[in-house]
């Protein structure tokens, strides 16, 4: 008697991460992302830090005003509760989570569920921020996106921070930040020291 195997059929999650400098364009590849889900008719929720206000406290908007509404979170442990029955959750500005983000998004994708983070790869002094790169670690899938640097034109990879202030966490717009290459951002912090 011939008995075929037992096989397990099971939804795969996977981790995404988008990454890059300011203005380069993360939070609005997360929302296009997030957009084609709901158009799949997937499951989909968006979560923000509850300490990020620049511009709503329920939505997500990109530097091109472009909105979504999403959830606000004091805790990255939180999303785990909330995103019950999601196919697809969607995190931004990922740097201000703690370092259980990779195990929330772990989690998460184990569970079936896409995760799409976004976050700042580095912060103004062009060293890793908070749990991005950890999450770069883990993703099965990772897109570096670029600005253009405010000086000379060229393809940009960092956030040069226009005042002498020293915190890592300073939240504001293009009154305090603008994204440069790597050779003007060097040279904008000697000139700076």
């Amino acid at each position: 008697m011939f008995i075929e195997p037992f096989i397990r059929q099971r939804r795969a999650g996977w981790i995404e991460v988008i990454s890059g400098c300011m203005f380069s364009g993360k939070t609005e590849e997360l929302m296009r992302r997030l957009r084609r889900a709901r158009i799949a008719n997937q499951q989909a929720e968006i979560f923000k830090p509850a300490t990020d206000v620049r511009y709503h406290p329920t939505r997500i908007v990109s530097h091109d005003d472009h909105a979504i509404p999403s959830t606000p979170v004091t805790s990255c442990e939180q999303i785990l509760l909330l995103a019950s029955g999601m196919e697809v959750v969607g995190i931004d500005e990922a740097q201000f989570f703690s370092d259980a983000l990779p195990d929330v998004c772990n989690d998460l994708a184990a569970s079936g569920v896409r995760v799409i983070v976004a976050g700042l790869d580095m912060d103004f002094q062009g060293k890793p921020f908070g749990p991005v790169p950890a999450l770069l670690s883990i993703a099965e899938y990772v897109t570096k996106l670029h600005a253009i640097c405010a000086v000379c034109g060229n393809l940009a990879a960092f956030s040069y921070r226009k005042t002498s202030d020293t915190a890592q966490v300073m939240l504001g717009e293009k009154d305090l930040y603008e994204p440069r290459c790597r050779g003007c951002f060097v040279d904008g912090s000697k000139v700076r020291q």
